[in-house]
């Protein structure tokens, strides 16, 4: 498994970042229940604080992003 964050260097990413790492590795072990959860991880960490009160997320997740989001979603069924 290859991935381009320097594990020795952890501090340096957000918790997005983080997060799509795990999620990634998730998905390839094909582990339906910790991508599921990992999913909504993700949404929140990368939406959150992005507006208050009636505010409705208009900003589209990377190609990266939502590809993996598919892919774990996918396992589901």
């Amino acid at each position: 498994m290859e991935t381009k964050m320097d594990e020795t260097n952890l501090n340096k990413y957000r918790l997005s970042d983080r997060v799509f790492y795990a999620l990634k590795l998730a998905v390839e072990q094909k582990d339906a229940e910790v991508s599921s959860a990992l999913v909504k991880i993700l949404e929140l960490a990368m939406t959150r604080n992005s507006g208050g009160g009636e505010f409705v997320e208009r900003r589209d997740f990377p190609a990266e992003v939502e590809a993996l989001l598919n892919q774990a979603r996918s396992l589901k069924k």
